[in-house]
C-alpha cells in the first residue's frame, strides 16, 4: 500500500497544532512548571535539596512563576537568588522572563546586570528559547536590546545608569550579578516595580556572593528582616549524578561525603574538579559551595561568629566599661563591655543610631545601663569630641559630661587598636579572649565586613572608611585602647 503523503502532511501540521496550542498552556503546578520546561525548552531544572539549608532551583522557579497565581495573593514578589557559579542563576532568570511574558499579559520585565555583558547574557538565553516555537507569540522582531509579545508582555535590557533605570515602571525587575552593581544604580531600582491588575510587582536579586562586606552580603543580611525569600543553592544541588566513581579516589570526597551520589543536576562532574583545582580554597568556597564569602581584603580574617559570639549578660561582679563613636548623620555608636578574670572582653549591649541629637543619645544610654551610672567603671570615647562645634560653642564631650555621663579618652592610632581587637580574637598562644553577644548584631556584622580598600594591600593601608562598618569598630578601638592605658586615660572636667 502506497503512502498517502498529503494525510501524512496533514498529520504532521495537526500535531505541530497540537504542539503549538500545548505552549500556550499554562502550568498549575510545581511538577508542571518542570514538565512545562523539559518539554518545550529542553531543560531539565534540577529539583533535588542536597544541603540541609539550601533549596533546589526549582524551588526558585516556581516562586518566581506561581507569585501571580497563587490563591492567597502576595504582597510582592521580591526574591533573592544566591547561588554557585555555573549555578543557571541567569538562565533560570532568563526561563523565569519567558514565563511572565508567555502566561502574563501585559507583565512588563526588565533585565538589570552588574555588567552589559552580563545583561546580554540573560537576552542572549531568552531569544534562544524563543527560537523553540515561542517566536509565533511576538509582535515583532526580536530587537537587540528588547522584544514585544502580541499579549502586550514585553522585555528590556537595561544599562548599569541611574538614568536608565530611573522613569522605569515595571512588573519584574531581574538584577543579575547584583555584587557588581553600582551603589546609586541599585539604590534607584528599587522604585522601578509596581504591581498593576492581576500582577505582583518583583524584584529580583540574583548572585554568587563574592565578598563578606559587598552589596549582596547586605541584601542577604537584611532579607530576613523583610520577609524576602532567599534561595540559595550550591554546586551539590546543580551537579550531574555520581554513578560510577570511587570516593576514595575523587578529588572532591572532602566535600561531597556522597552528595553527589543524591544529586540530579547538570554540571559535569570533572568540571567542577577542574574549578577546584584551579581555585584557591576561599575562592572555592565562595563561588561554588555558597559557604562565605573570601576574606582577602576583610581587616579581622580570624573573626569567626562560631567562636567569638555566645550569649553573655551582664555580670554585676565584674566592672562595667562603655565606649563611644560620635556620630550624626553617620551612626553614633555605644557598647556595653565587661571584662572577666580570665581576661576575656565580653561586648554585652550595643546602641546604633544616627541623627539624633546628644541629649537623645544620652538619655537612651543611662536608661540601657544595668544597674544605672554608678556601676559604669568608666565611659571611653572619640578624642574627636573634644573638638567644639561652631553652631553650638560647645563640644560633644562637654554635652556629655552635662548630662551626666563622664567620659575619658585616649590619642591613639587606628593600627594600634586594631591590633589589640586581633590579638583579642586570636592571641599568640591561639586563645580566644573576645565574646560578643548575638544583642549586639551591628558589631558582628562589622567584625565580619570592615576591610581594606580593594586593590590595595593590607600591610601598607587603613581599613576603608566607608560609614557603615568602621563606627562599631572604631567604638570597640576606644575601648582597647583606653583601658591598655586606664593610667593615662584623659578625664577632664569642664
Amino acid at each position: 500500500m502506497g503512502l498517502d503523503k498529503s494525510k501524512l502532511k496533514g498529520n504532521i501540521e495537526k500535531v505541530g497544532g497540537v504542539y503549538s496550542a500545548l505552549r500556550r498552556v499554562r502550568p498549575e503546578s510545581r511538577r508542571d512548571l518542570g514538565n512545562y520546561v523539559k518539554v518545550f525548552l529542553g531543560i531539565d531544572v534540577p529539583d533535588k535539596k542536597i544541603c540541609g539549608e539550601h533549596n533546589s532551583p526549582m524551588d526558585y522557579l516556581w516562586y518566581s512563576f506561581s507569585s501571580d497565581f497563587d490563591a492567597e495573593k502576595r504582597t510582592n514578589a521580591d526574591a533573592v537568588v544566591w547561588a554557585n557559579r555555573g549555578g543557571g542563576k541567569t538562565e533560570l532568570a532568563a526561563i523565569a522572563t519567558l514565563l511572565d511574558c508567555v502566561f502574563k499579559p501585559g507583565c512588563q520585565v526588565r533585565i538589570l546586570a552588574g555588567s552589559g555583558e552580563q545583561a546580554g547574557r540573560m537576552y542572549e538565553h531568552l531569544t534562544g528559547f524563543l527560537n523553540n516555537g515561542f517566536d509565533e507569540l511576538l509582535a515583532g522582531a526580536v530587537l537587540k536590546g528588547k522584544c514585544r509579545f502580541a499579549n502586550g508582555s514585553g522585555v528590556e535590557v537595561l544599562t548599569q545608569s541611574a538614568a536608565s533605570v530611573r522613569g522605569q515602571h515595571i512588573q519584574k525587575l531581574r538584577c543579575d550579578e547584583v555584587e557588581l552593581f553600582d551603589e546609586k544604580v541599585f539604590s534607584a531600582a528599587k522604585f522601578t516595580t509596581h504591581s498593576k491588575a492581576g500582577l505582583t510587582a518583583g524584584m529580583e536579586m540574583i548572585s554568587t556572593m563574592h565578598r563578606p562586606y559587598g552589596l549582596m552580603q547586605r541584601i542577604v543580611t537584611s532579607a530576613k528582616q523583610f520577609g524576602t525569600p532567599v534561595f540559595r543553592w550550591c554546586m551539590w544541588e546543580a551537579i550531574e549524578r555520581c554513578r560510577d566513581r570511587s570516593c576514595s579516589q575523587c578529588s572532591l570526597l572532602g566535600d561531597c561525603q556522597g552528595k553527589a551520589k543524591k544529586a540530579d543536576g547538570y554540571l559535569k562532574i570533572d568540571d567542577c574538579i577542574s574549578a577546584m583545582h584551579r581555585a584557591s580554597r576561599a575562592g572555592w568556597e565562595a563561588e561554588m559551595l555558597c559557604k562565605r564569602p573570601s576574606r582577602e581584603h576583610v581587616v579581622f580574617d580570624e573573626f569567626d561568629p562560631d567562636v567569638h559570639v555566645k550569649s553573655v549578660d551582664y555580670d554585676a561582679n565584674l566592672p562595667l566599661y562603655r565606649a563611644i563613636d560620635f556620630g550624626f548623620v553617620n551612626p553614633f555608636v555605644c557598647l556595653w563591655i565587661q571584662v572577666d578574670d580570665e581576661g576575656v572582653v565580653r561586648v554585652i549591649d550595643e546602641y546604633v543610631r544616627s541623627r539624633a541629637t546628644i541629649d537623645v543619645h544620652a538619655e537612651q544610654i543611662k536608661e540601657r545601663t544595668p544597674g544605672g551610672e554608678e556601676r559604669v567603671a568608666a565611659t571611653f570615647c572619640d578624642p574627636a569630641g573634644r573638638s567644639t562645634n561652631d553652631v553650638t560653642g560647645t563640644s560633644t564631650i562637654r554635652e556629655l559630661r552635662s548630662l551626666g555621663i563622664a567620659v575619658r579618652y585616649r590619642r591613639s592610632g587606628i593600627l594600634e587598636g586594631i591590633e589589640l581587637i586581633r590579638r583579642a580574637i586570636r592571641a599568640g598562644d591561639g586563645k580566644s579572649r573576645l565574646v560578643i553577644s548575638p544583642r549586639c548584631q551591628r558589631l558582628i556584622e562589622a567584625m565580619r565586613c570592615y576591610h581594606y580598600p580593594e586593590g590595595g594591600t593590607a600591610a601598607s593601608e587603613l581599613p576603608l572608611k566607608d560609614g557603615l562598618y568602621d563606627h562599631p569598630i572604631d567604638a570597640l578601638r576606644y575601648f582597647f585602647v583606653n583601658y591598655k592605658h586606664s593610667d593615662k586615660t584623659t578625664s577632664r572636667r569642664y
